[in-house]
């Protein structure tokens, strides 16, 4: 199935649950667009700076590989998260993730209408990847698997134990690599 263009649905959305504050005339104040195929863990993401989007510095990106082959109400949905994001940085001037302003919007969203339906976290298929690497603790020996390797991380159940809750080198964890999955 074809991807959607997003700018059209952008537009309803606009005009639809943020009284058209998205856009200065019919221009959009932040680009949307699909990612280019990177973008695999996370239905979307907004995201603002200088070197965003030139020239408007922000920008709406939704996941091609996983929104692609979902029903088109997981797109809105996500589109509509991420236009919540814009529209409290934007129109609020707040610099909150899923804060008071995020949920009351989110809420009212989803009062006024049933075609979907906006969370704070997606539950939507992710592939899942085997991890690349085993974290071992050198003083308990408990084992954990990692997709990449953190730097400086410790074991958080002997840094408690051991530590009073705070980070010790003695816990750093110790990173070998996961063996091939068959």
């Amino acid at each position: 199935m074809p991807l959607e263009p997003l700018l059209p649905l952008f537009h309803r959305l606009n005009r639809e649950h943020f009284e058209g504050s998205l856009t200065q005339g019919h221009q959009p104040l932040v680009a949307v667009r699909w990612s280019d195929g990177r973008l695999r863990r996370t239905a979307g993401l907004y995201r603002r700076g200088v070197s965003v989007a030139p020239p408007l510095g922000r920008e709406i990106v939704l996941s091609r590989p996983l929104l692609g082959s979902l029903p088109r109400e997981a797109t809105e949905s996500t589109l509509c998260h991420e236009m919540i994001h814009a529209w409290v940085d934007l129109v609020l001037k707040s610099n909150e993730s899923h804060g008071p302003n995020f949920l009351a919007r989110m809420q009212a969203i989803n009062a006024v209408q049933d075609r979907f339906e906006v969370s704070v976290r997606h539950r939507f298929p992710v592939p899942q990847q085997p991890p690349r690497w085993i974290a071992v603790c050198p003083r308990c020996g408990r084992r954990t698997p990692y997709r990449r390797r953190v730097k400086q991380a410790a074991c958080r159940q002997c840094c408690n134990q051991h530590h009073g809750g705070r980070w010790h080198a003695s816990c750093l964890l110790v990173y070998e690599p996961a063996p091939e999955e068959r």
